[in-house]
């Protein structure tokens, strides 16, 4: 079934088509100036350059044809051809009613994709730090939308766990425990079942053996070594690898878990890694591969390209895959294991010129097939309120999990003194959770922005814990009508301005998802929630809705409370924020 505003683009395009003039589609928009009208259609512009008539002039057929019907409570034109659209109260009564019976109205796909996306990124025994956070929040928002618009989809947390930085650790802790069976050629048993480092170690290892080998060449060359023998599938380096993947991946869930993100598969580099040799076969037999200084590439530069792409470096000259490569392969694997329709990656804008390389050589070598989109979606940077990079006080990288502590600390603040022990500590990480989130996907996707978690834990403004109150606000209000046995069954009336104002922003739900979708950011998201929710607690604030005389008007108001509840349950779950039954 289609929404209240595309079965009114389809009406209006039938009479338009009734008057004459063939239009692909219509579009409507929310009116800029609500006196005129409740929507807009702007087209006859562009239909006037097509037939060569004055944009007024079709304007005035359209409205008058539409007249006829006696569907609109108001319909006019303003300025050179914009028609403006007032809806009957009787329509948008029926509307509050349809989506009483099913909230899910706006969100009908008749034509669903298996999407596969990649917004992880997390490495293997390094603490997930705040350069983490809008991967996994904007990529968990995006899969959310997908999903909710009927989308299949699968996410991989893409782990970093086949670099030099495994290198690095396993040499550390050779250092430090030279004597372990890992690092024996000799050792013919049993490797032990349990790990000889902890969480803790490995926060502490990295660190070091990463400074050290960039201030010591030597120590930098033993962990090339180490890394090569561990990629070459040394057996005690491999029993090694094990515990570390197993120690470091639970923690990095632990992480992801605190901050509503998930994925279905949990692959790293590793897992592409294997498919590099029969992917390398099939490129060969492509006949695209070159030789270059001892490496084999595959140029993918194009002769329209305005800026220099640089062939994809398949092996290097030493004989090693290349990032690139392993990248390659993993589309290899989920084209193989998945088949979706669509692929997004969710990196940093610095990575634009890897994607694009690897995109390219996947197209090329029909790795891909012409149908299946391959999608980069960059982001820009979260600073700290100073708008320089967060920090740690000793002016280390801050981690993840430091600042969710942060914010928490700010938001158990706001929760209310009786509510004690357990259940307030409960209360202040999901609060802070959704201050951090929020805040994050209110930007538009690539714009840098500074994180104030004062500022963005407060219970007031365009923020997450108002959102959270206010429709923990409705939820209350809505069971103190069941316990004093008022019904709220069906929308009878439209009292005033403020209920008209609610109704015509939730017709505007089905373009809101929809642009978000397609521009693959939750900014419009994120203004549409607080938009409904200030609206609703303007019409709760001028009301008495317990204690209204007018049973019709006390019924209406009360059930269109419940569909913003329902309606703000589903946003804010596409936002991966989670609300409490009471803070």
């Amino acid at each position: 079934m289609s929404s209240f505003i595309e079965q009114e683009e389809q009406y209006l395009l039938s009479k338009i088509k009734e008057c004459g003039y063939e239009l692909d589609d219509v579009t409507l928009n929310v009116s800029s100036r609500p006196e005129y009208g409740d929507y807009q259609f702007n087209g006859a512009m562009t239909m006037a350059k097509k037939y060569g008539k004055n944009p007024r002039e079709i304007a005035t057929e359209i409205v008058e044809c539409i007249k006829k019907d006696n569907k609109y409570q108001d319909i006019n034109i303003a300025g050179p051809g914009f028609i403006n659209i007032t809806f009957s109260d009787k329509s948008l009564i029926d509307h509050v009613n349809e989506l009483n019976k099913n909230i899910n109205l706006n969100y009908e796909n008749d034509n669903p994709k298996t999407i596969f996306l990649d917004y992880g990124g997390a490495n293997v025994a390094k603490a997930l730090h705040v350069g983490h956070l809008r991967s996994a929040n904007i990529g968990e928002a995006l899969k959310r939308l997908s999903s909710s618009l009927n989308n299949k989809t699968i996410a991989d947390a893409h782990l970093g766990d086949f670099g030099r930085p495994i290198g690095l650790v396993m040499l550390e802790i050779k250092k430090r425990h030279p004597n372990l069976p890992y690092f024996d050629k000799t050792f013919t048993g049993e490797y032990p079942k349990t790990s000889p480092v902890t969480n803790e170690d490995l926060m502490e290892i990295y660190p070091y053996a990463s400074a050290k080998a960039k201030e010591d060449e030597q120590y930098m060359e033993e962990a090339r070594l180490m890394t090569a023998l561990f990629q070459d599938g040394d057996k005690g380096l491999m029993a090694l690898w094990h515990h570390i993947m197993n120690v470091s991946k639970t923690d990095i869930k632990r992480i992801y878990d605190r901050l509503n993100t998930t994925f279905e598969v949990w692959e790293g580099e590793s897992d592409g890694n294997k498919y590099i040799p029969e992917m390398i076969a099939y490129l060969e037999k492509q006949n695209i591969i070159k030789e270059s200084e001892g490496a084999k590439v595959i140029e993918v530069a194009k002769e329209d390209d305005d800026h220099e792409v640089p062939p994809l470096l398949l092996i290097k000259s030493n004989g090693s895959a290349s990032y690139e490569t392993t990248d390659l392969a993993c589309i290899w694997e989920r084209m193989k294991k998945w088949h979706p329709d669509e692929i997004w990656y969710l990196t940093d804008v610095r990575q634009a010129l890897h994607f694009e390389q690897v995109f390219r050589a996947a197209k090329i070598s029909k790795i891909v097939d012409d149908e299946t989109k391959l999608l980069f979606i960059p982001f820009g940077t979260m600073n700290g309120a100073d708008g320089k990079p967060f920090k740690t006080r000793d002016g280390g990288v801050m981690t993840l999990e430091s600042l969710l502590d942060i914010a928490k600390e700010e938001c158990e603040h706001k929760i209310l003194p009786n509510i004690q022990g357990e259940e307030r500590e409960k209360i202040a990480d999901i609060v802070s959770v959704a201050a951090v989130k929020y805040a994050d996907l209110i930007p538009y996707r690539l714009t840098d922005y500074n994180f104030d978690h004062v500022k963005f834990s407060d219970l007031q403004g365009k923020t997450g814990p108002y959102l959270l109150y206010s429709t923990i606000r409705m939820k209350s209000l809505l069971n103190k009508a069941t316990e004093a046995k008022i019904k709220f069954s069906k929308y009878i009336t439209i009292n005033n301005k403020i209920d008209r104002d609610i109704i015509i922003c939730l017709l505007n739900l089905r373009n809101v998802l929809l642009k978000s979708f397609n521009s693959k950011s939750l900014n419009d998201i994120t203004e549409y929630l607080y938009k409904i929710t200030n609206l609703y607690n303007n019409l709760y604030a001028n009301n008495r809705i317990l204690t209204e005389e007018n049973k019709d008007i006390q019924e209406s108001w009360l059930l269109l409370t419940k569909v913003i509840y329902e309606n703000n349950l589903k946003l804010l779950n596409i936002l991966g924020i989670d609300i409490p039954e009471k803070m």
